[in-house]
């Protein structure tokens, strides 16, 4: 099938003619002087029939290089190419509990969202050749990237996620569910959701029990990561004492939304347990994918440097 890439080249054929019609010479009045004595047959075509084979060949000369302007394509049948890649979805924790800088890096106290990002900055730049979506959840849960190829997009959309852009609470069960919704539509997948979060459900329309069953019945593999130091030193007035900050995180919900997966893996802290929990994504094996592209020529661009040449020749 033909197609043109710049169809709009079309309107400036229009230019040739106008010009044409404004440039032509007036017409001039004449006497006649008729000769009988000679043969009608003598008579022969003069300059103004010459002219008109000019401009016609010249009408067509410019019809062809507008032609060749708007770029005529030849658009093949889709063409299907297979290949093999683990289908990953990132489900972040954007609520306001996230704020809590009870994490270090390089012995720089930073806040839960600020390791999650840099932790997995490493884990995306080690998945070339896998494809990895992104959702991001506070009160609600939505989606900030589809699963694609393009893992800086996934990584710098990630970079931009901010703290409370969608509330202050968790849905933990809106996320799975949509995560689920995402695999739903692709039978041949991996369909790894990693969850990561420091909390426990307190929003949301699908609760985390009914996400589970979900992610059970469409054979959903759920990494559950808890967020948050085991225990932390703070001053007070009778000195200093430890303080457990991920009291809060529900170790019970995200280790049953794991092991109903078939996940035996629970990590109860990125900083530490990181790693270990996400070894065994390595070794699993990559789904074959087919994605359908139209198959495409090169432009049929017509010898335009030829063609003023021809009109030379026409004119000698």
């Amino acid at each position: 099938m033909i197609e043109f890439g710049w169809p709009w080249f079309a309107l400036a054929w229009i230019l040739a003619p106008l010009l044409w019609w404004l440039r032509r010479p007036q017409q001039r009045q004449f006497s006649t002087l008729r000769v009988p004595q000679l043969a009608e047959n003598s008579i022969q075509p003069g300059p103004s029939s010459r002219r008109i084979w000019q401009g016609l060949f010249a009408l067509l000369i410019w019809t062809l290089v507008i032609v060749a302007l708007c770029r005529p394509q030849w658009l093949g049948e889709p063409v299907q190419i297979r290949s093999e890649a683990r289908e990953m979805v990132l489900a972040v924790d954007l609520s306001g509990s996230m704020e809590i800088a009870d994490m270090r890096i390089n012995d720089n106290e930073v806040n839960r969202l600020a390791m999650v990002k840099h932790v997995v900055s490493d884990f995306i730049a080690r998945r070339q050749g896998d494809k990895l979506g992104l959702i991001l959840f506070a009160d609600t849960a939505y989606v900030q990237s589809p699963i694609t190829y393009d893992l800086r997009s996934v990584e710098q959309l990630l970079e931009e996620a901010q703290l409370r852009l969608i509330g202050e609470r968790t849905a933990i069960g809106d996320a799975v569910a949509l995560a689920v919704k995402r695999f739903r539509d692709n039978e041949q997948t991996n369909k790894i959701l990693i969850l990561l979060t420091d909390g426990q459900n307190t929003a949301g329309n699908v609760s985390p029990e009914q996400a589970q069953q979900l992610a059970a019945y469409y054979g959903v593999k759920i990494y559950s990561i808890g967020v948050g130091a085991d225990e932390v030193i703070v001053d007070s007035f009778f000195g200093q004492r430890k303080v457990n900050p991920s009291r809060d995180l529900d170790e019970g919900m995200l280790r049953g939304l794991a092991e109903a997966t078939g996940v035996n893996i629970f990590a109860p802290a990125v900083l530490k347990s990181w790693k270990p929990s996400i070894k065994p994504l390595t070794n699993t094996s990559r789904s074959p994918a087919t994605s359908n592209y139209a198959g495409h020529k090169p432009n049929f661009f017509i010898g335009l440097p030829g063609l003023p040449y021809c009109y030379c020749l026409a004119c000698a």
